[in-house]
């Protein structure tokens, strides 16, 4: 484990150079990793074991489009495919990658399969955390940890068949064998993480639901559509507006943050861009502070779960969900957001 400066202060990483995949495949040689839930963070972490070398079958309840979608990439009914039940009985280290409301409902079936020696993996710290809540308490003789891709199932599949890697955190919650460690880093590596850092329960699901509701989803929309409906209100049309407000962020600048950080995107700007951006920064900062301690007080307080608990049960939650869906994709300025993806030149057809 190396110990890096981040901003002054010192943290442990683990990175692929110090431990390497033929490592993580020595770990986990005598392992069955059995990935439970085939939905956003599944197809990702369990192709990538399985492209890794691992030993990894699939839990997944036959006749859904999950189940065909693991067929289709792969999985063999029988083989490494299975009911969820007898995945459970399998696996070794059960992979718990079921949306947050599925792993309290399907906790009773789980635990009872958890027998001595186990190991249960989450990507999340909700269940643990929000014990009360949810209900998730596991046995002491097996371990649990957790590994949290920084991103979505899709990006981590994309970033490694790229070769790349997507960042992830990992935490320990209960060492029943003395091997929890070596087993959640081989774990973290087996999934294709480009390097580790280390957290815990609490603050892994605290910063997460903080910046899912915050920059990463829920105060980007809504910055982009305060400055959209501002344009448009002072006469500038749908294009510009949405160009203004999302296309160049999305396409040319956040790129350049990226590769080395937000004063080499501001140096690689205009000086009248670069005198807006260093005057107003602290404005935005200011003004929106506030709301971020409302919300990270919404999460620490459990607002946040038993809402996420209270919503994402009920039955109808995901004709719900593709409502309040459609009423983003059809707003004016995601529609203008589609004509304007629709003219990128990667997108054009070219005729011979």
């Amino acid at each position: 484990m190396a110990k890096l400066n981040f901003g002054g202060t010192e943290e442990n990483v683990v990175t692929r150079e110090e431990f390497p995949l033929a490592k993580a495949q020595e770990v986990l040689k005598n392992e069955v990793v059995a990935v439970i839930g085939y939905g956003v963070q599944g197809p990702g972490q369990a192709l990538n074991q399985k492209d890794n070398g691992i030993n990894v079958i699939v839990g997944q309840r036959k006749g859904t489009k999950t189940w065909d979608k693991a067929v289709n990439d792969g999985f063999v009914p029988g083989e490494t495919l299975f009911e969820i039940e007898e995945a459970l009985e399998r696996g070794t280290v059960i992979c718990y990658l079921l949306s947050d409301a599925a792993q309290i409902a399907l906790w009773p079936t789980v635990k009872k399969h958890l027998t001595a020696g186990k190991a249960l993996y989450f990507s999340h710290g909700f269940g643990i955390t929000f014990k009360e809540q949810t209900g998730i308490i596991p046995p002491a003789d097996v371990d649990v940890f957790l590994v949290a891709p920084k991103g979505s199932g899709t990006s981590l599949r994309r970033m490694f068949l790229q070769g790349r890697g997507l960042n992830s955190s990992y935490a320990i919650f209960q060492d029943a064998t003395g091997k929890a460690k070596d087993r959640v880093i081989a774990l973290g590596i087996a999934v294709g993480s480009g390097y580790l850092f280390e957290t815990d329960f609490k603050k892994e699901v605290f910063s997460d639901l903080t910046g899912e509701r915050g920059t990463l989803m829920g105060c980007i929309q809504g910055v982009f559509a305060a400055q959209y409906d501002v344009l448009r209100s002072n006469g500038h049309s749908p294009s510009e507006a949405f160009n203004e407000t999302v296309e160049e962020l999305t396409q040319s600048l956040m790129p350049l943050v990226a590769e080395n950080g937000m004063d080499w995107m501001y140096a690689n700007c205009s000086t009248t861009a670069q005198r807006g951006a260093l005057d107003w920064w602290k404005k935005f900062r200011d003004a929106t502070k506030p709301v971020f301690e409302e919300l990270y007080n919404s999460v620490a307080t459990g607002k946040e779960s038993q809402r996420s608990i209270d919503l994402n049960s009920q039955p109808d939650y995901r004709e719900k969900l593709d409502v309040e869906l459609k009423e983003l994709r059809d707003s004016e300025m995601w529609q203008a957001g589609k004509t304007v993806r629709s003219l990128r030149p990667e997108n054009q057809v070219v005729e011979a």
